[in-house]
């Protein structure tokens, strides 16, 4: 028992130092490759020698911030995934499945759209931008207390998932009720936010993105012993003596903030949140949130860092919209999930 104890802590330090190593090559590799052909000697040059090259505009304002933010949405999309499936015990929760994602998008929509006449999509800088992020959160975190209490009085899973389903149909309804009536410049700005985007941040955004998803992350790991105890039942949670609801609110806030965050500036991006939590259990074996959260994190980096590199088309002039390439990626995930999950372990 002693000796297979020790194997799978072995190989979980083996997996850990392959996801490291993974994430510092697709990082590169997202510098490397892009839209614009640069050839890989150029680019090293750029980073460590040259500083008068023509291309530096392009690798250090462009390429290391889009792949930053790869990296930073893919860690906050994930952990969102993972600790969502955790405290509704459904292997199908997600940021966008269940909702979140459109209640993020309705709180920017309220922004962008709703005060239209006296607010321009240049206009959002400084607090601008403290604003567009607070209203994410609040619409991510109002849907999610919405689904949380129907999730008390419903136990069936499916019947949960619908109904995050319909939220999400009603939102997307009053938001094309907001566009409807709203200018055209910003209509079309709107547009674009909805397709989801990692290379349209300033830096003063990725700064603010960086700031918020850090404290998402805190607060994560520090709710990882309130993980485990939820993932056994509210029942066995009460009786070792953890408060529920604190519990329920530091996730909810967690979860809100690093959804919010990403939703603001980035866009809706769908199936990283559900995909993700599930390759990091097959890989590292283990329902223990203090192991599954860090793997989660170099888990959906790494994602999205794949997912980045794709959308470039390297070599070409075209870019595809990165919601795309991460339903090409993750949607093959959840079929298996469902296939697999036909009567749900456990752990949900």
């Amino acid at each position: 028992m002693k000796n297979s104890f020790l194997a799978t802590g072995r190989r979980q330090q083996i997996v850990f130092i392959c996801l490291l190593l993974l994430v510092a090559l697709f990082l590169l590799l997202d510098i490397f490759f892009g839209s614009v052909s640069i050839k890989a000697s150029d680019v090293m040059k750029v980073l460590f020698q040259d500083n008068e090259s023509p291309l530096r505009t392009i690798i250090y304002q462009f390429r290391i911030p889009k792949a930053l933010t790869a990296l930073i949405v893919g860690i906050a999309l994930s952990l969102s995934g993972l600790q969502m499936q955790t405290l509704f015990r459904n292997p199908m929760a997600g940021p966008d499945v269940l909702g979140i994602s459109s209640g993020a998008s309705l709180g920017v929509a309220f922004v962008i759209l709703g005060f239209s006449g006296n607010i321009t999509a240049a206009g959002l800088h400084g607090l601008g931008n403290w604003i567009l992020i607070a209203a994410s959160w609040v619409g991510a975190g109002a849907v999610m207390i919405l689904i949380m209490s129907i999730s008390t009085r419903v136990r069936e899973i499916m019947t949960i998932l619908i109904i995050g389903i319909m939220l999400a149909s009603g939102i997307s309804a009053i938001v094309t009720i907001m566009q409807y009536f709203s200018a055209e410049s910003m209509l079309k700005a709107y547009v674009i936010w909805t397709m989801g985007s990692l290379g349209n941040l300033t830096s003063a955004q990725l700064n603010v993105l960086f700031i918020c998803i850090s404290g998402g992350i805190l607060l994560s790991l520090a709710s990882s012993k309130m993980l485990n105890a939820i993932s056994l039942g509210e029942n066995y949670a009460t009786s070792i003596g953890l408060n529920v609801r604190f519990s329920r609110a530091v996730i909810f806030a967690s979860t809100s903030i690093l959804t919010g965050s990403v939703t603001a500036f980035c866009g809706p991006i769908g199936f990283i949140g559900i995909a993700v939590p599930h390759i990091s259990r097959i890989l590292l074996r283990t329902s223990d949130h203090r192991i599954l959260i860090p793997g989660t994190i170099l888990t959906g980096g790494i994602i999205m860092l794949i997912s980045d590199i794709i959308s470039q088309l390297p070599g070409s002039e075209s870019v595809l919209p990165v919601n795309s390439v991460t339903s090409l990626i993750g949607i093959p995930v959840v079929i298996w999930v469902i296939f697999r999950n036909r009567k749900y372990s456990g752990v949900f």
